[in-house]
């Protein structure tokens, strides 16, 4: 295998930068860097950690613009999309400043029983020590910034090990926080076969969290080589969007089509079925239509290109597949099933059978399936007939069944009346899902709370007995 990672663009096939290959041999060592440097990190007070997550987020900043044509160039988002999410990024980091700062234990009422009585009591978070963080292609700057923010700021070490397929981004953020003034060590970036190098970082006993995003196969065979750790997986999704006959149909088109085709659709909580009340589905289908053919697929670094190619040929491979067989299932396929190389032309599957897999997987490419239906109740029975379980949403006029739906749809996040469908995120709030979608939290307060351990202390005055 060769010394070098060479990073190719999904559209044209260039390489585009390259990065040292990490061998298996090398992993105990970075580890055991990890392991030194978790220590200093212990020792460095909350406001040492905030200035140096400030400095991060101010040299991200500065250089924004050459992080989206890092993302442009080995992810393939076009312009626009890049360009969203480098500017997310610095804003991210000084979230995770700023919550270094508020990490505080809690006091215990000591005297709720009688042989407590007299002494005080209190919890003391501390950093778990080192914590591994394996991330996905699809969104190569926000996914790696939400896993080593929260885990630096809590005053662990990170190995970070990101997708063999975007480890640019990766390298641009792990050098701007570094260079911020972070301990030798305390930040660390393996590249590589996640299949050579993952299990065995997850299965070492000096790692004591693994914050992993993937599919749910590859989370299944960590957690079976972590042991007894800290995990926090997400491990994909279906979301369904539910459109009942009072909704704003032009709003349900715009939020379906954004999220549908955002990112080429290559979203864990992109809008892939829609339920859609069998009143007025002939007058969605249209209006969603309209956004579909305005969309300009091609060349990710031309500014005209509003959709992206997927990752790789075999990956567009599977999405056209999929398309097709639905239609050969008899499914109305009223557009896409073609392609040209890993550019998939937008599709709209209309009644695919629901064992079809464009209905029961997760597609993670640009297309929609929409079934109808006839009540509340089928709409709530066939968003939930999904193993999955991260986003879904419901577009409703009506306060009393978005009430019945945001409690009845089995989901991490229900959004109302989104205006960009599931894909949709604030970076502050908690985000995960429930079933096959995995477990653990994400969102800076809730992954800074999980990279930390809480310690009890209890002061014991001189008569106790």
């Amino acid at each position: 295998m060769s010394a070098v990672l060479e990073v190719r663009s999904p559209y044209s096939g260039d390489v585009v930068g390259e990065l040292p290959r990490t061998g298996a041999s090398a992993l105990g060592q970075v580890v055991s860097a990890a392991a030194a440097a978790a220590e200093e990190m212990r020792l460095l007070p909350a406001h040492a950690r905030g200035v140096i997550l400030e400095r991060a987020a101010a040299a991200i900043d500065a250089d924004r613009a050459e992080l989206a044509r890092i993302i442009t160039a080995e992810q393939g988002k076009h312009v626009a999309e890049a360009v969203a999410e480098a500017d997310r990024i610095a804003g991210i980091v000084r979230l995770c400043g700023e919550e270094a700062r508020r990490i505080t234990g809690e006091v215990l009422a000591m005297d709720a029983a009688a042989v407590s009585t007299g002494r005080l009591g209190f919890t003391m978070p501390a950093p778990l020590g080192v914590v591994a963080a394996i991330t996905p292609f699809n969104y190569p700057a926000i996914l790696v910034i939400h896993k080593i923010g929260p885990a630096l700021a809590a005053g662990n070490a990170v190995i970070l090990k990101p997708a063999s397929a975007t480890p640019l981004t990766a390298a641009f953020l792990v050098d701007r926080l570094a260079g911020a003034g972070l301990p030798e060590g305390a930040l660390q970036l393996i590249a590589g076969a996640g299949s050579e190098l993952g299990r065995r970082l997850c299965a070492d006993p000096r790692v004591r969290k693994i914050s992993f995003t993937g599919g749910y196969e590859a989370g299944a065979a960590i957690a079976a080589a972590a042991g007894p750790k800290r995990l926090t997986c997400e491990l994909g999704s279906n979301a369904a969007l539910v459109v009942l006959e009072d909704a704003d149909l032009d709003r349900a088109a715009r939020a379906i089509a954004f999220s549908g085709f955002t990112n080429a659709g290559q979203n864990c909580v992109s809008t892939q079925r829609v339920l859609v009340h069998r009143r007025v589905a002939g007058e969605l289908i249209p209006r969603l239509l309209e956004h579909v053919d305005a969309l300009v697929p091609g060349n990710p670094a031309e500014p005209a290109t509003t959709l992206s190619p997927v990752i790789d040929e075999r990956n567009a491979e599977r999405v056209v597949r999929w398309m097709r067989d639905a239609r050969e299932s008899g499914a109305r396929l009223l557009r896409g099933g073609e392609r040209d190389g890993t550019v998939v032309q937008p599709g709209v599957v209309v009644e695919p059978p629901v064992d079809a897999a464009i209905w029961r997987e997760e597609l993670f490419g640009p297309a929609v399936a929409i079934r109808t239906v006839e009540d509340d109740d089928q709409a709530l029975a066939g968003a939930n007939s999904t193993r999955f379980g991260l986003a879904m949403s419901v577009m409703t006029r009506d306060v009393d069944r978005a009430l019945r739906f945001a409690k009845g749809l089995r989901a991490g996040i229900v959004n109302v009346n989104p205006p960009r469908g599931s894909t949709w995120r604030a970076d502050h709030m908690p985000w995960g899902g429930l079933a096959d979608s995995g477990f653990g939290k994400e969102g800076v307060r809730y992954a800074v709370r999980d990279s930390l351990e809480d310690r009890l202390v209890v002061i014991h005055p001189g008569d106790a007995r």
